[in-house]
């Protein structure tokens, strides 16, 4: 079997909600950090690229129809490179990642760009079609976070929790005090601003022109902890809840690629491999735990 190599990755930065990136359409979004690729390594015949694989866990809206191939096209690949959406919602990024890197150690493709996308900005309404004529029952669900269209056997069976319930469900099942949620999203955010200080992101970070106006160089959500604001914070999700705005994932915007090789591929193209993809990485040991998940948040 040949090994699968990880040669180049690249990612815009991570978008608020309603942020400066905001603004992007979700296929344009993913386009950008391919066609960075392919900027960033001039000597690969993108014409032997053979699939483009990104995950998605939205797709209502401008991200759906096979986002992957929307974005191949529009970042100037060749139109005869195939393209696959994979959705395995919070994991779908990663499990691309494992679908190309399968492949490559197989046998069966050399070279594949893989990744993923999200923009819960653009995250549209959606209404279903009425059952009868003449229906004044349309219901309408907003597709940014949780489920919509919910099947009732499955609610009874498993409950349809969005990503900020489940949250609670945690808190409570594992007894995670509201100090100790505040005390790691402090740490995250102290984490992420020494890593920009020491540079840990240049190599994968580049700026995204907006409009031709704004230049986004840095992720959005790390910033400085008000750690007096954070603790004044009330529940945000159910009364009584010990989650709040300040310990959850945000809503987030961004595209990332990584260019995955055979060894072979990689020694014949000049491309120096960054890391091997383990075997259990490639297995999906960790991301199978995520096929029932909700929508991310």
């Amino acid at each position: 079997m040949e090994e699968a190599y990880l040669c180049d990755g690249i990612r815009t930065p991570v978008g608020r909600y309603g942020g400066v990136l905001s603004g992007i359409r979700t296929d344009d979004l993913a386009s950008i950090p391919i066609k960075t690729l392919m900027e960033r390594n001039p000597r690969v015949d993108w014409k032997t690229l053979d699939d483009v694989i990104l995950g998605c866990a939205n797709q209502a809206g401008e991200d759906n129809r096979n986002v992957a191939r929307m974005a191949s096209l529009l970042s100037g690949l060749p139109h005869t490179v195939p393209g696959a959406t994979v959705n395995r919602l919070c994991g779908s990024g990663l499990d691309a990642i494992g679908i190309a890197a399968r492949a490559v150690k197989s046998g069966e493709q050399q070279l594949v760009i893989a990744g993923g996308v999200e923009s819960m900005s653009r995250a549209p309404f959606v209404m279903g079609k009425s059952t009868v004529a003449f229906s004044r029952s349309a219901e309408i669900f907003d597709t940014t976070i949780g489920w919509r269209f919910v099947n009732e056997i499955m609610k009874k069976h498993y409950g349809v929790d969005s990503m900020p319930e489940t949250a609670e469900n945690l808190a409570n099942d594992l007894d995670i005090s509201r100090e100790d949620q505040e005390a790691f999203s402090i740490s995250s955010h102290e984490k992420a601003l020494k890593a920009y200080k020491d540079g840990n992101f240049e190599k994968e970070l580049f700026s995204v022109n907006v409009d031709g106006e704004v230049t986004v160089k840095n992720d959005e959500g790390p910033r400085e902890p008000d750690v007096e604001k954070i603790k004044s914070l009330g529940p945000a999700f159910i009364e009584g809840g010990s989650v709040t705005a300040a310990t959850s994932s945000p809503i987030s915007i961004g595209a990332a690629a990584v260019l995955i090789t055979s060894d072979t591929f990689a020694n014949d193209n000049n491309l120096k491999p960054r890391a091997e993809i383990s075997a259990r990485a490639v297995a999906g040991v960790h991301w199978n735990r995520m096929g029932m998940g909700p929508l991310p948040a």
